[in-house]
């Protein structure tokens, strides 16, 4: 095999553009997702509605995310990948200015759905058109310098979300989408390659039919279940039951199909099944922590929601820091030995949290955060290139979306269980109260990011099957033989 010339693993200045193009978009969707977090108390009051009601803003647009996902693959080898990226974000745009209009909470969230149908689409595109572009060998070091400004949202997002619903309108937490997506669309005109006729396959109707509704119920069902704060609610458990049963169909479909909507056969691919798995337990843990760490320092420690959002900028800081290093040591120990550290950094910052008094001092809290930030920057994002580098060129753009949907489904999950569990505790710290309240609060929250400590545990198990040296498999070489299908 013969050595990589310098063009060949150099970020040109071409590539950088269209990152930046990528980035734009990308850090538009992940802002408006860390403003809801940070913002829901305020919804709640300005609509005088209850959380139980509020909670489905951020559900609705997690059930729009989980529906779209799968079509993202088969629409960016039937349309072209600059196409669908431009259509994503007029999309996002749209929804975000009806939201920003919104009258009621039934058109909010309503028009979050809109919304979460452009959003849904923006990462994995966003993610396809950069591994074209940047190809296998560059992909790692790539996605930890673009890594770094993405992260502006998870910080930005707190903060400003705070200060619009404490200060200005909730309105402007979708407003503020208008300007960034304006420059985006035009950056993305101006700079992507026009797409070219390719081939492309039928749309697995049967496929699309069994999985979208399937995860959209299967959410559903555990928003109810979080909702009523136990798994005893009977719409709750049916709609779970059902939308898991349409899974299953799809799988059993999809080791059928020729050419399914997503190809679960990639799946038995050791490294992309080793990410898969890790993506989706790690999300299932980081999305429901970013619905109950605003909370925390809401409900228990009575923060306004501005003086929340800045103290959860550590945990975003600390991912700022650690995903450069992070890259640069994928491409020189694989990716194994860094997921792993990295989990460790989530796990033990966790633990801390579950630790921590009513009374804890913020200086104590803010380092638990920043090391939870250090171990998401080394987490993710090497999961997810490893199993992108080792797949041929032609399957990136499924396998990104396929990857995307267990990331989404996984941070459905984690929302919804954490809400059952918080909840849960909650009540009972209300009936048992017998120290004072702000104690037993705290101690359902302890209780909660336990659960957290215990789902980052599990993503340890999957990690250990991820590469330990640098990928050296070429693009359009598998690094096994792919499943047969199944007549």
């Amino acid at each position: 095999m013969s050595a990589p010339t310098p063009d060949e693993d150099r970020l040109d200045p071409r590539l950088l553009r269209v990152a930046a193009v990528v980035v734009l978009g990308t850090f538009m969707s992940i802002l408006d997702t860390t403003i809801i977090n940070v913002a829901v108390r305020g919804l709640s009051r300005d609509f005088h509605t209850p959380l139980a009601t509020t909670q489905w803003i951020a559900t609705g647009y997690m059930l729009a995310l989980a529906t779209v996902i799968p079509l993202t693959g088969w629409a960016a080898d039937r349309y072209g990948t600059k196409r669908l990226y431009m259509t994503a974000i007029l999309l996002f745009l749209g929804g975000s200015v009806l939201s920003g209009a919104a009258w009621s909470m039934p058109t909010l969230i309503l028009f979050r759905v809109l919304q979460g149908l452009g959003g849904g689409m923006i990462m994995p595109t966003g993610m396809t058109i950069l591994s074209h572009a940047a190809g296998p060998r560059r992909m790692a070091r790539l996605m930890g310098i673009i890594g770094v400004p993405m992260l502006l949202g998870p910080i930005c997002g707190p903060v400003l979300g705070g200060w619009l619903v404490d200060d200005v309108s909730w309105r402007w937490i979708f407003f503020v989408n208008l300007p960034i997506g304006a420059i985006a669309l035009y950056a993305a005109g101006r700079v992507l390659d026009p797409d070219r006729p390719g081939p492309h396959h039928a749309l697995d109707w049967r496929g699309l039919l069994l999985l979208s509704p399937g995860l959209a119920i299967f959410v559903f069902g555990l928003a109810r279940i979080a909702a009523a704060g136990n798994f005893g609610t009977r719409a709750g458990d049916i709609a779970a039951g059902a939308g898991l049963a349409l899974v299953v169909a799809f799988v059993m479909h999809a080791l059928r199909h020729r050419d399914p909507l997503i190809d679960v056969r990639m799946f038995g691919r050791r490294t992309v099944g080793a990410s898969a798995l890790t993506t989706f337990l790690f999300g299932t843990a980081f999305f429901g922590m970013s619905l109950i760490l605003p909370l925390y320092f809401q409900i228990v420690r009575g923060e306004p929601a501005f003086d929340a959002g800045l103290l959860l900028a550590a945990q975003g800081i600390g991912a700022m820091v650690s995903m450069p290093l992070a890259a640069r040591m994928t491409d020189r120990i694989g990716a194994g030995r860094v997921v792993l550290t990295g989990l460790g950094c989530v796990a033990a910052g966790m633990l801390a949290l579950s630790r921590i008094a009513s009374t804890t001092p913020f200086w104590v809290i803010e380092p638990m955060l920043f090391m939870i930030g250090l171990g998401m920057g080394a987490t993710m994002m090497p999961s997810m290139s490893a199993a992108m580098s080792t797949v041929p060129r032609h399957q990136i753009a499924r396998t990104t979306s396929g990857l995307n949907v267990v990331q989404r489904v996984g941070g459905s999950i984690g929302t919804a269980l954490l809400a059952v569990v918080l909840g849960h505790e909650i009540s009972r710290a209300g009936a048992s109260a017998h120290g004072g309240l702000a104690p037993a609060l705290n101690q359902a929250f302890d209780h909660t990011f336990l659960w957290s400590f215990a789902i980052i545990l599990l993503a340890v198990c999957p990690a250990l099957f991820l590469p330990r040296k640098r990928t050296s498999t070429r693009s359009g070489e598998p690094e096994s033989a792919p499943l047969p299908a199944i007549d």
